[in-house]
């Protein structure tokens, strides 16, 4: 090394030479490092530019996905209006059984009135003079009452010569008769009444049957 040195300083062209190979060298380390941080650099870059996305669902798969929930939506809706149709009904059933039938317990409770009218007057029908005044007042009382029963749709059942049917009529008892119509009524002890269609009480009658 001493050598080099003594021979470097002998000849200052050598000196300069040397540097100068040094320097390059230097600068061919720099320009290799900066490469390598490019080539990094560029390598990143490309992995970005072709980063793997994820893979989408067939455009028909998404279609019919699409279908399906619409389907689902409208046959939900479809019962959500049923079950509001069907609650609007029975509220209006309700409303109108109820305004129907809401006087059946007063109706029941007059009842007992029409009868007492019926045996005055049965009680009345007789020869005296002085009774028919009487009785032809509670005609009319009576017939007055079944009147205005009937605009509530509070009608008498009075079977008597019809044929016996069980859901309006009560039989309490058979007698023979040749006469009439085997399960015919014969007589009614007491008349009957619906309200609106149904019935709040049953006629009390008689039937008729085939003769032994």
């Amino acid at each position: 090394m001493a050598e080099n040195d003594a021979k470097t300083e002998q000849n200052p062209e050598l000196a300069t030479e040397a540097e100068q190979a040094e320097n390059a060298t230097s600068e061919a380390v720099d320009a290799s490092a900066e490469g390598g941080a490019e080539e990094h650099t560029d390598i990143l870059a490309v992995e970005d530019e072709f980063e793997v996305e994820a893979p989408q669902p067939p455009a028909e798969e998404t279609v019919e996905t699409l279908a399906e929930q619409l389907e689902q939506a409208r046959e939900q809706v479809l019962r959500a209006q049923a079950e509001a149709q069907n609650v609007r009904r029975r509220a209006e059933k309700d409303v109108e059984h109820a305004r129907k039938y809401a006087l059946e317990k007063f109706c029941s409770e007059l009842l007992p009135v029409v009868d007492n009218l019926e045996r005055a007057l049965d009680a009345s029908n007789s020869e005296n003079e002085a009774v028919k005044p009487l009785a032809e007042g509670v005609d009319l009382t009576l017939k007055s009452f079944l009147t205005t029963l009937e605009k509530f749709q509070l009608v008498q059942l009075d079977p008597t010569g019809e044929p016996f049917d069980p859901q309006l009529h009560q039989a309490m008892a058979m007698v023979p008769n040749p006469d009439m119509e085997p399960n015919t009524v014969m007589d009614t002890m007491q008349k009957g009444f619906t309200l609106n269609g149904r019935l709040v009480r049953p006629a009390m009658v008689v039937v008729a049957k085939a003769p032994d």
